[in-house]
C-alpha cells in the first residue's frame, strides 16, 4: 500500500479484523472484511453494522455572517434550521453543476459542513474563496475528528447502553451532544443506508474506544464492522447518489433528482440563476433506476441502450444483495426517465433487459422519515 496514504485513527483495528484496504479518497480504507460485502450488507438490513467514515470532511463557519455564507454556498435553505438540527444540500459551481453534496449541521455558535472526502482539497478552496466579503472564521478540523456510522434497524439498542443520551428524543435528521462509552461525541441521526441509525463525530483520541464500545455491545447479537462495498451496495439500494459517479460538476441537482434541496425562493446562491433557467426548459438528460429483468451484473461506464441505441450510461450498478437482481443508476434523456419505460445494459457483448423504476429499489428501511 502507499506510504502517502492517510490513515483513520482505526486503521490498525481494521488490521488487526483482518480487513482487505484499498485505497480510496488519499486514505486507506476498509472495502471488506473476511465477512464479505453481501453478510456486511445483510447485517446492516436485519441488526446493525459499523462503519469507519473518518475520512469525510467537516468544515466549521462561524462568525456574524456565518448563516450568511451557508446560504450563498449551499442550495437549501437553512435559514429555518434550529440549532441540533442538520439538512441535506449541495453545493453548485456558478453553471449549476454540483461541486459536492453535504450535510450542514446548526451547532450551538456554528455551523459545520460535512464533505465528501473526495472533494475536500477542492471545497475548502472554493469556500475560501467564497467567504470573501462575509464577516465569517473557517476552520478545517478534519484530521481531528473521528466518525462513526452506526447503521441498522437495531442501531439504537447496540447504542443506548453506552451512551447518555435518550435517543428516542434524538429525531431524525437531529442531533445532540452527549458522550459514548464516557467520550464527548456528537450524535447525529443521519445516515447513507436507508436503516435507522447513528453517525457518532469523536475526537481522533477517542474513536478507538468508542468503536470498541459499540462493537461490545452488538457482538453476538448481529452486529458486523462493515467496509466500503457495503455501504455502496446499501446507498445504491435506497437510489442515494456517489460523487464521482453519480454527482459531478457536468450535471446539476435538477437533473440529479436533488431538485427537493433547491430552494430557488430563498434567495441569491452560488448557481442560482444557471437552475432558474434549467427548470424552465426540459431537454436536460435526468438520472434514474433501472431494474434488470434478467440475470446481469451492471457496472459503473456500461451503456444503457434504446432501440438498439446508446441512450446513456450506468454511472452505478450492482446487483442487490437484498433484492437479488440488477439495479442500475444513471442519467438518460428526458423521453426514457418515465417509471416502466423499457431499456437495456449492454455487458459484455449482450443487452440484457431492464424497466426504469421509482426509487428507492429497497423500501424496507428503518430510517425515520
Amino acid at each position: 500500500m502507499n506510504d502517502t496514504l492517510k490513515k483513520t485513527p482505526l486503521y490498525d483495528v481494521h488490521l488487526g479484523l483482518g480487513a482487505k484496504m484499498v485505497p480510496f479518497a488519499e486514505y486507506e480504507m476498509p472495502v471488506q472484511y473476511p465477512t464479505g460485502i453481501t453478510e456486511e450488507h445483510r447485517a446492516v438490513r436485519r441488526a446493525a453494522g459499523l462503519f469507519d467514515v473518518s475520512h469525510m470532511g467537516e468544515f466549521v463557519i462561524s462568525g456574524p455572517q456565518a448563516l450568511d455564507l451557508v446560504q450563498f454556498v449551499s442550495v437549501n435553505d437553512a435559514a429555518g434550521l434550529a440549532v441540533g438540527q442538520c439538512q441535506y444540500s449541495a453545493m453548485c459551481a456558478e453553471d449549476g453543476g454540483v461541486r459536492d453534496d453535504v450535510i450542514v449541521y446548526h451547532m450551538d455558535d456554528h455551523y459545520m459542513l460535512v464533505v465528501n472526502a473526495s472533494r475536500r482539497a477542492q471545497d475548502w478552496a472554493w469556500l475560501v474563496e467564497r467567504a470573501g466579503g462575509f464577516e465569517v472564521t473557517l476552520e478545517d478540523p478534519s484530521d481531528g475528528i473521528g466518525l462513526l456510522a452506526l447503521q441498522g434497524p437495531r442501531a439504537q439498542e447496540f447504542l443506548d447502553p453506552v451512551t447518555d443520551l435518550i435517543l428516542d428524543d434524538v429525531a431524525y435528521y437531529n442531533f445532540a451532544e452527549g458522550t459514548v462509552a464516557g467520550c464527548p461525541a456528537t450524535i447525529s441521526r443521519t445516515g447513507y443506508t436507508g436503516e435507522d441509525g447513528f453517525e457518532l463525530y469523536v475526537t481522533e483520541e477517542d474513536t478507538v474506544a468508542v468503536w470498541d464500545a459499540v462493537v461490545e455491545q452488538g457482538e453476538g447479537s448481529g452486529l458486523l464492522p462493515c467496509g466500503l462495498g457495503s455501504r455502496d451496495s446499501l446507498r445504491l439500494e435506497m437510489g442515494f447518489s456517489l460523487y464521482g459517479n453519480d454527482l459531478d460538476e457536468e450535471h446539476t441537482p435538477l437533473a440529479s433528482r436533488l431538485g427537493w434541496v433547491v430552494k430557488l425562493d430563498k434567495g441569491d446562491f452560488s448557481g442560482r440563476d444557471a437552475l432558474i433557467r434549467q427548470r424552465e426548459e426540459s431537454s436536460h438528460h435526468k438520472l434514474v433506476g433501472i431494474r434488470l429483468t434478467e440475470r446481469g451484473f451492471p457496472r459503473p461506464g456500461y451503456p444503457i441502450v434504446h432501440d438498439g441505441n446508446v441512450a446513456g450510461s450506468v454511472t452505478s450498478g450492482t446487483v442487490s444483495p437484498s433484492l437479488g437482481y440488477g439495479i442500475v443508476l444513471g442519467y438518460l434523456p428526458p423521453e426514457l426517465v418515465g417509471p416502466d419505460t423499457e431499456v437495456g445494459v449492454r455487458i459484455r457483448d449482450k443487452v440484457v433487459p431492464g424497466v426504469v423504476v421509482r426509487l428507492p429499489f429497497y423500501t424496507q428501511g428503518s430510517a425515520r422519515r
